[in-house]
């Protein structure tokens, strides 16, 4: 009992809110959990050197670290690869958690500098999701992004016939994302899209550029909605 009350009083501390574990856990795996804890709140303070409360797991990535700002709570799990080099660099809300092998790209290129990622409070990237924000992305809080979700904010130039694609530049309008969102797994989602407040997103799905309206279900390829909340 004493082992669920110390993961329930350091989940209330670390990330300013209540949990309730269920009491069929076994203590053991308790027990290595909260090992596990104090070795990534050990190695967020040695990657960030900052005494906000970061847990950082092992094998994490970490490029332009000075223009990552925020993320008190912020939860780094093993195999992340985070670059931050972008004009607006990553700003991480409160209690942002980012699962297994999370990859944020922020520059495409170095002929020219990306936007950047801005994330929003209590939000949770899915293990395996890829956000490529040099168009800029935005996400709102109490988002939920599933596992393997895709965020792409830039585009290829294709319009000239006489010059290979690669050479004819990039454009972008940006990405956002609105607040209480829920995207499923391995959603897709493109440059141009504005996901308003209150949205879910089927599994499978490709937001196209567009904006697309609140408090609505939408699934397919390209996304249509199905339904409304209600």
């Amino acid at each position: 009992m004493m082992l669920v009350e110390l993961v329930e009083f350091l989940s209330l501390k670390i990330r300013k809110r209540s949990i309730k574990i269920d009491k069929r856990i076994p203590d053991g795996y308790l027990f290595v959990f909260v090992l596990s804890k104090a070795f990534m709140l050990v190695n967020g303070f040695l990657k960030f050197r900052r005494l906000s409360v970061m847990l950082v797991g092992k094998r994490v990535t970490l490029k332009a670290r000075s223009l990552i700002y925020g993320g008190k709570g912020l939860v780094v799990d093993d195999g992340c690869y985070i670059d931050a080099l972008a004009v607006k660099g990553i700003t991480f809300g409160r209690g942002v958690s980012l699962k297994k092998n999370v990859t944020i790209e922020c520059t495409g290129s170095l002929t020219k500098l990306g936007v950047g990622l801005s994330i929003g409070n209590n939000v949770g990237i899915g293990s395996g999701s890829f956000l490529g924000c040099a168009g800029g992305i935005s996400i709102g809080d109490d988002t939920i992004i599933g596992n393997y979700v895709s965020f792409h904010s830039e585009n290829h130039n294709f319009s000239d016939l006489a010059t290979p694609i690669r050479l004819q530049g990039v454009n972008s309008a940006g990405i956002q994302i609105g607040n209480n969102c829920w995207l499923g797994a391995k959603v897709t989602v493109l440059d141009g899209v504005i996901l308003e407040d209150g949205c879910i997103v089927a599994a499978g799905t490709v937001l196209k550029a567009g904006r697309y309206a609140s408090n609505a279900i939408y699934a397919g390829v390209p996304a249509k909605q199905i339904k409304e909340r209600s």
